[in-house]
Formats: structure tokens, C-alpha cells, sequence
């Protein structure tokens, strides 16, 4: 076994000491005979669908994106189909994945490739991070499962990975530290190219179901021999961040009008702040606000408060639906906001949505949840 290498002094890592702990050879041969295979994006290792499935696991788990990669695979089978789409489509098969600037720099991405480089995903990196929405840990992993490059990904699987195996317990939280560990992740890439796309996947694997952050499976690790966490106990110690994430707690109070023909009010929302470019209902800073906006007299039904975890902040939403009876008018679709509140709104783009218009637009989780229990209420 290679001489252990002290957490405390990552710097130790010589690119001798890993040829030595041939960790890259070992992993290519695991992830062979025990890796992932059946994942859909996995049945053709071409740009787009590698592309498009590791834009949807940024922050989100595979489980999820399953569902999600299949309807936009079926829906846009090309990168020529995404780019052409409108966006409202786009966001609407987006909607619930939330982390929406991903769908819309996905859109913005589809048409770059078209424009700028004839509908064909570039092989070198430095062309790949040019693109929207695409980083340096995306890039790579296109890179190196599309094009065997020799580029290092460096999601948060990877690093927990390395940290543990090597060893590396400085500060993740600083960005030199962050490239120090890419450095060394570049230093443990196979010397044989042709192993880059199973080497990618491995250690994405490895990272993914074996050395996951709580449930630590190291009597299954292939690297176990040779990894300096398990050999000094320190595998939930690794990898170390003093700077932890702050949640704020904030309350939104949504009014959702409910005309007399299943119309519900909404508008597109600015593209500043959460939720920006998708549709959502009006809001409000707090329940007199809202209830002021409401001509007098005007009852409002509560509904159930719904919870929504952001990556910063936890979110009660409190919605309160108004049944709004427009009495006097026409058979025909009214799209203006009603006059008797209009003040209130103007300008902000609010008109009537049957539900056959919402599902065609990009919305929040909440805001499918709450159209859900106006289920019944007319």
C-alpha cells in the first residue's frame, strides 16, 4: 500500500505518488463491471443527450431527471428541434426542475450551437464553457465522454471523492484551494485517452453510489486500499468547507383569481430574482397587502400553506383564492384584468389563463401545486 498521504498537507500529492496508486486504471475497470449502464443518456454517447442530462443533474438527482430527460429527448430529439422551439414550450417542459436559469441558458445554448458552430457540439473546452450555461465541470464532461479530451470534471461528487481519497482537507470554500484539488484531479486522468469516457463516468459513479456524503459505502469502494480517508478515519470529515450555506426564511402571499370560466390570473414574471422569465400569480409582501389591492367587501379563501425549499432560502407561500364572478359579460374570453383592482396591477401584464395556457408556459412547482387545489372550488 502507497505511504498514506497527510490530510494536512495536501501539497504532498506528487504526480509519482499517484502513478503509483494507479487510481484512474482501477476505476476504469470497476466502473466496467459495476458502474451505471442503464441510464438513459448512456445509450448514446453523442453531445446533445450527454449535454442535456448533465445540465439537468446540476443540483439535482437522477431520479428526477429520468422522467425529464425522456420528455425533452422525445419532444426535441435534436439540438436543431430545442433550438427552434419557443421558449414558453421549452420552460414549460422545464417546469417543476426547478433552477430555471438552467432551462432558459439551455434554450440559449441549442441556438448557439446552431448558429455558431452549424448545429454540432465543439470538442475543445475552451469553445464548450463559451456557450450559455455551460461551466468548466460541464465542459469537461462533455469533453472527455464525447471526445476521449483529457479534462478533469470537478462537480461535487468529484471533489467529495478526491478530498477523501487523497487526502485533501483544505478549505473548499476558497477558490484557490477549489483549483489546487482540480490540479490534482487533472494529474490522476488515465494516461490512454481512449479511457476518458468510462473513466468520466466512473468516478461520477463512484461519487454518486458508493462515496456519497452521508452513507458512506466503503467495504464496496474499489479505491478503499489506497484511500487516505478511510485509512485514517476521516471519510466524514472530508471534504472540509468553513463557509456553510446561510437560508433565509421569507413568506410570499399569492392571490389566485379564479374567474367564472376556470380562467386563473397570471403573467409572465420579470427576470430578476427567483422564478424570473416563468408565470407565476400576483404576490404580495404580506396578507394586508394583498387584501388591500381587493375592492371592499371581496372574500378570499385560504389555502394550504405550501412550503419550497431554494438553495438559500425556505419559502412559505401562502396562496388565497378569489372566485371571480363577472357578471354582465359575454360568452367570449376576457383577457383584461378586472377593473374594479386593475390600479393595483397595471402594468404588470396579468390577464385571464384557461389551463390549457398555463400548461403551455413555463411555471414554478408552487404554482402547478396551487392550480392543482383549485381543483373543486367552481
Amino acid at each position: 500500500m502507497p505511504k498514506a498521504i497527510k490530510p494536512t498537507d495536501p501539497t504532498s500529492v506528487s504526480s509519482t505518488a499517484i502513478e503509483q496508486l494507479g487510481f484512474a486504471k482501477t476505476l476504469v475497470k470497476w466502473q466496467r463491471a459495476h458502474g451505471r449502464h442503464d441510464l438513459p443518456w448512456q445509450k448514446n454517447l453523442h453531445p446533445y443527450p450527454v449535454w442535456l442530462s448533465e445540465v439537468m443533474l446540476q443540483q439535482t438527482q437522477v431520479s428526477t431527471v429520468r422522467a425529464y430527460f425522456s420528455k425533452f429527448m422525445a419532444r426535441f430529439p435534436t439540438v436543431q428541434d430545442l433550438a427552434q422551439a419557443h421558449e414558453d414550450e421549452v420552460m414549460s417542459l422545464w417546469s417543476g426542475l426547478g433552477y430555471y436559469s438552467r432551462g432558459r441558458n439551455l434554450h440559449a445554448c441549442a441556438k448557439r450551437v446552431v448558429q455558431d458552430f452549424n448545429g454540432v457540439f465543439p470538442s475543445e473546452l475552451n469553445d464548450l464553457v463559451s456557450l450559455p450555461g455551460i461551466g468548466p465541470s460541464t465542459g469537461a464532461a462533455i469533453a472527455s465522454i464525447c471526445y476521449a479530451k483529457k479534462e478533469a470534471i470537478m462537480d461535487g461528487n468529484v471533489s467529495r471523492v478526491l478530498s477523501r481519497y487523497l487526502g485533501y482537507a483544505r478549505d473548499l470554500s476558497q477558490g484557490a484551494h477549489q483549483r489546487e484539488l482540480h490540479a490534482f484531479a487533472k494529474a490522476l486522468l488515465p494516461e490512454r485517452v481512449k479511457d476518458m469516457p468510462v473513466y468520466t463516468q466512473g468516478i461520477m459513479d463512484l461519487g454518486a453510489m458508493v462515496c456519497t456524503p452521508k452513507r458512506v459505502l466503503c467495504e464496496q469502494c474499489p479505491v478503499q486500499g489506497t484511500c487516505v480517508a478511510f485509512a485514517q478515519n476521516k471519510v466524514f470529515e472530508l471534504p472540509f468547507k468553513s463557509k456553510k450555506i446561510k437560508r433565509t426564511q421569507k413568506s410570499i402571499y399569492w392571490l389566485i383569481a379564479m374567474n367564472d370560466r376556470a380562467q386563473v390570473l397570471g403573467a409572465r414574471r420579470g427576470l430578476d430574482g427567483i422564478w424570473a422569465g416563468m408565470h407565476a400569480f400576483p404576490e404580495f409582501e404580506s396578507e394586508l397587502a394583498l387584501r388591500n389591492a381587493l375592492p371592499a367587501g371581496v372574500e378570499v379563501r385560504p389555502l394550504s400553506v405550501m412550503k419550497h425549499e431554494l438553495t438559500h432560502q425556505s419559502l412559505s407561500i401562502h396562496g388565497f383564492a378569489w372566485l371571480f364572478k363577472e357578471q354582465g359579460t359575454s360568452a367570449r374570453v376576457q383577457k383584461k384584468v378586472p377593473k374594479p383592482w386593475q390600479s393595483a396591477l397595471e402594468g404588470r401584464g396579468f390577464e385571464w389563463m384557461d389551463m390549457a395556457h398555463w400548461a403551455r408556459v413555463g411555471r414554478p412547482k408552487p404554482v402547478a401545486d396551487f392550480l392543482n387545489q383549485l381543483d373543486g372550488l367552481v
